[in-house]
Order: structure tokens, then C-alpha cells, then sequence
């Protein structure tokens, strides 16, 4: 075992290949629980790939409507010598906000909802609706998945980590967040944006860096996003709620094409899509 990495451990392996078995190093994306303890109730467990604690938690207090601006937190900290516990003192806290957090039930790193024991979505359907804009062009979506795996430093060393990425709608990146689950790297994306005052994120994109699920939509509800781009592809489900929300909703995210799900209005439509595409006959390809 070598010395591991932020968010990447080293471990030697043995590889098959045109010359047989041979050794190697090879660097796996950490994954570790994280215990989250909400004073006022029980604590709850979350696996993910440690770093940005207190965003991930935060971006969890927000997904639940538990949170919803940096001073609706008393506290929110890791415990002394205890790196994988964060402690977190909620104003106004009742006997309400813990019966919604002991439903969620949160506890693995691949699914925002497994463990839950029913869907919630009056949350949401008490947020006011989202903005029209922004109106965004063909070739600066198509732009984007390019600068996301610019900035995917965990997922060049370990192909095991999944990304969530926030940009203006000029196209800057304005952060990007890695997890090996993919619910906590959005999660932390959103915990960055509400412990830094910038939800709602009105106006912004949002680019993920796999499919589209229901949970994942429901996040990006709560901060508020009108766009969200997959590189993969969206359920049922996620473009269901995409459209009963407004948010518009890309997914096959590529360069010079993508699929347009939900309220294709935000979307430019320009008279020559083959200037921005390679071959593309339509934007929603």
C-alpha cells in the first residue's frame, strides 16, 4: 500500500495484458462514512469520499429543506480528532425539521433516496417558481463537458469519481465539486454555494457529470437552478419533475450535440447549428 493521495488511496495490483500478469500502482477513489450528527435527534450516516464535509453536509441540510442560508446554521463543524463526524446546531430547529430528516434516511453513496421511506416533494412545492432565464446558446452548452474534465482532478487519477460543475451563463466555471457518489458531489456543490451566499443560483448551469436522476433534479431544485446539463442520460422520473418545475433539462451532453427534455425555451436555437456542432442537422439531436 503506498501513500495515498487527497481523496485517492494507492494500492498495488496486478494487471493483465499483452505481456500477462504484471504489477503495478494504481490510485482507487476513497470512499468512507461520514457520520452527521444534527443536535436534536438521531445522528445519520452518508458514505462518501472525504473533503468538503461541511459543504456536503450543508448541501444536505438544503436538499431536505432543513437549510437554507449559511445563518440558519448555529453550527456546523467536524468534532475534535474526529474527521469523519460533523456536528451541526440548526436554528429554530423542531420537532417537525427532525421528523423530516429522520425520514430521509440518507446512508449510501449511490442513491440520494435509497433508505428513504417515502418521497417528500412538498418541499418544493412550496418554492415560488424558477426565473425564465438564461438564455443560453447551442455552442456554450456543448462547451462545457470539455471544461468540466479540465477540472476533474480525482477522476484523471482514479476513473471513480463522479462531478458536479456550476457555471454562469457566459460559460465560467465558477466550481466544481468530485465524489464517488454522485448525489454528494452535487450535494457539496450546493453546500459550497449556500455557506459562500450565492443561492439561490438563479441564472446559472449546472453540468453533471453522469446521468440525470430524480434526486439530482430535486437538489437542483432546492438551490434554485433553471439549467441542468448530464453527459449521460436523464430517467423518467428526472424529466418529469424537470417539467412539472421548469428547469430545463440537456442530457448526452456532447460536443456538437445534446438532447433538450424539458422547457426548451431557455435553449438559442441558431440558424446554422452546423457552426457550432460537427454534422448536427438539429439542436436536439
Amino acid at each position: 500500500m503506498g501513500t495515498d493521495v487527497a481523496g485517492g488511496a494507492r494500492i498495488d495490483i496486478v494487471t493483465m495484458g499483452p505481456q500477462g500478469l504484471t504489477t503495478r500502482e494504481d490510485v482507487l477513489a476513497i470512499e468512507e462514512a461520514l457520520e452527521i450528527r444534527v443536535v436534536g435527534t438521531e445522528p445519520v450516516i452518508t458514505m462518501r469520499t472525504p473533503g468538503q464535509d461541511r459543504e456536503l453536509a450543508a448541501g444536505l441540510m438544503l436538499s431536505e429543506g432543513l437549510a437554507r442560508t449559511r445563518g440558519d446554521f448555529e453550527m456546523l463543524c467536524h468534532l475534535v480528532d474526529e474527521p469523519d463526524v460533523v456536528q451541526i446546531a440548526l436554528k429554530h430547529f423542531s420537532n417537525e425539521k427532525a421528523e423530516m430528516l429522520q425520514r430521509s434516511s440518507f446512508s449510501n453513496s449511490a442513491c440520494g433516496v435509497c433508505g428513504k421511506k417515502r418521497l417528500d416533494l412538498g418541499t418544493m412545492e412550496n418554492l415560488g417558481p424558477l426565473s425564465p432565464g438564461p438564455a443560453v446558446s447551442g455552442e456554450l452548452l456543448c462547451s462545457l463537458p470539455s471544461r468540466l474534465r479540465e477540472h476533474q482532478r480525482l477522476f484523471a487519477e482514479t476513473g471513480g469519481l463522479h462531478a458536479a460543475a456550476l457555471f454562469d451563463d457566459s460559460g465560467e466555471l465558477q466550481a466544481v465539486q468530485e465524489d464517488v457518489g454522485r448525489h454528494n458531489a452535487l450535494d457539496k456543490l450546493n453546500g459550497w454555494a449556500l455557506l459562500n451566499h450565492r443561492l439561490p443560483l438563479t441564472g446559472q448551469i449546472v453540468v453533471l457529470s453522469g446521468r440525470a436522476s430524480f434526486e439530482l433534479i430535486q437538489k437542483c431544485i432546492m438551490a434554485r437552478v433553471p439549467v441542468v446539463c448530464a453527459i449521460s442520460a436523464p430517467s423518467s422520473y428526472a424529466v418529469r419533475l424537470a417539467r412539472k418545475f421548469g428547469i430545463t433539462l440537456v442530457g448526452f451532453l456532447r460536443e456538437g450535440r445534446f438532447n433538450i427534455y424539458s422547457c426548451p425555451e431557455r435553449i438559442l436555437d441558431q440558424s446554422a447549428p452546423g457552426s457550432w456542432g460537427h454534422g448536427t442537422e438539429s439542436l436536439a439531436h
